[in-house]
């Protein structure tokens, strides 16, 4: 079998693990990439948005769960990782609120990708259509891994550092049934279909520490029965504005603030029956909400039109009254729903709990409703690392060689979320950061 020496292996080539390498490269390191898709890249190329909390005490109300140092670490790092994408000439706006807490900056991640790929192409490795079979330990280290090529051919690679960035596991059944929900197969994968669970089950092979399950995943409310045909749906059919509508259950009730945002009401849905649900808005929210633009400078899409060209489960309705003629195949009380609109619309604060903003009622006919379910992104469940993204042992302290970063770490969200683009820039840097550092002393 062919031996291979490198100093930094990163596994997986999404934006985790382009950023990781190319840091490497930066600090001087032969670098090696193993991607197991045909091409880079992974989720990264269906963002358009670095984002995270602004401040500590943002971060720390909106994921009080999170572990404290990745939380820290995160928005300490942010600046940076912003400067990082200038310094390799990508484009990058000037920054913007995103959801009601968030700051980031509309970044072109398919130039970045690009960039990266280009550099490394250039000056370290790139295997694509490659799978690692294992990772090498040598003295309580991880010192690399077994590789089988594009071509079926094995190999050893020898590395003082492997950062694994494998992108999490949402496209395996099987992990997201045991550590999100028994349920969560039901869900639309809203991700690249490579991410399958390879860094995570890697770290557990040599007794890393995992978060905790059912944490949460990070997802959308997307129309009921409108497959996604291509990566651009993800974002198509995303239904953003339900942070200003209603969202009921089959049992005809509201079971959670959906002013704390859609990514929060996803998870929410999950647990009901049948994870599915009928999200009302009425004229005020549709011109303002569903026609504008969910975040500025991202292109409006009619999401009620678009869900009725697909087939998608939804109707006007001119009036409360007309709630109960919703269609009784589909298994709910319209008129239930109606009244408790009635009651949301009389009642305010009451109705409608722990209101952060726009209290404003559904007055305004028509009403515009879409039955909508969760779709996955990637799982908060993963590899625990420290704030430096250096993997920590099942059994106290780190693993000496091993470094994660991206989808793959578990531990910063906990039914909470800021941002997916921006962790994996940060730990991305750290760990390559981290390694260039025990490598140089």
């Amino acid at each position: 079998m062919q031996v291979i020496h490198t100093d930094v292996l990163v596994i997986g080539g999404g934006m985790a693990g382009l950023t990781a390498a190319v840091r490497s490269l930066d600090r001087g390191s032969a670098v090696m990439v193993v991607e197991k898709a045909a091409a880079v890249g992974g989720s990264a190329r269906y963002a358009g948005y670095a984002w995270t909390a602004p401040t500590h005490a943002v971060m720390d109300e909106v994921n009080p769960e999170g572990d404290p140092a990745l939380r820290r670490a995160l928005v300490d790092g942010f600046p940076d990782a912003i400067a990082w994408i200038r310094a390799l000439g990508v484009a990058c706006a000037d920054a913007v609120p995103i959801l009601r807490y968030g700051i980031g900056h509309q970044i072109d991640t398919n130039q970045y990708i690009e960039e990266c790929r280009r550099r490394i192409s250039g000056a370290g490795e790139l295997f694509t259509g490659a799978e690692t079979l294992a990772l090498h330990t040598r003295d309580g280290a991880v010192a690399g891994a077994r590789v089988r090529r594009s071509d079926g051919t094995e190999c050893e690679i020898r590395c003082a550092a492997t950062i694994l960035a494998t992108g999490g596991f949402q496209a395996d059944t099987e992990l997201i049934g045991k550590y999100i929900h028994p349920h969560a197969n039901t869900m639309q994968l809203r991700s690249n279909p490579a991410s399958t669970g390879d860094g995570l089950r890697l770290a557990e092979s040599v007794g890393a520490a995992t978060g905790k399950q059912c944490s949460g995943f990070y997802g959308h409310l997307v129309p009921t029965g409108v497959p996604f045909r291509d990566p651009a749906d993800f974002v198509a059919l995303s239904l953003y504005y339900s942070e200003h509508a209603l969202l009921f259950n089959l049992e005809n009730r509201r079971f959670t603030d959906e002013t704390l945002g859609d990514h929060l009401s996803a998870m929410r849905l999950l647990d009901q029956p049948q994870a599915r649900g009928l999200l009302v808005a009425d004229e005020r929210v549709y011109r303002d909400w569903v026609l504008g633009s969910y975040v500025e400078g991202a292109v409006a899409i009619d999401k009620f039109d678009l869900t009725q060209r697909r087939g998608g489960r939804c109707g006007l309705a001119e009036t409360l009254t007309d709630f109960a003629y919703l269609p009784r195949g589909w298994g709910y009380d319209g008129t239930a729903i109606a009244d408790r609109i009635r009651a949301a619309n009389t009642s305010g604060a009451e109705a409608r709990p722990a209101l952060t903003h726009d209290s404003t009622p559904l007055d305004q006919g028509p009403y515009y409703v879409i039955e909508t379910c969760p779709a996955l992104t990637f799982p908060f469940h993963g590899i625990r690392i420290d704030a430096n993204g250096r993997v920590l042992g099942a059994a106290g302290g780190t693993i000496d060689g091993l470094y994660a970063a991206g989808s793959d770490i578990g531990g910063l969200y906990d039914h909470a979320y800021a941002g997916g683009i921006a962790p994996a820039l940060v730990f991305g840097l750290s760990a390559a950061d981290t390694a260039a550092a025990r490598r140089a002393a």
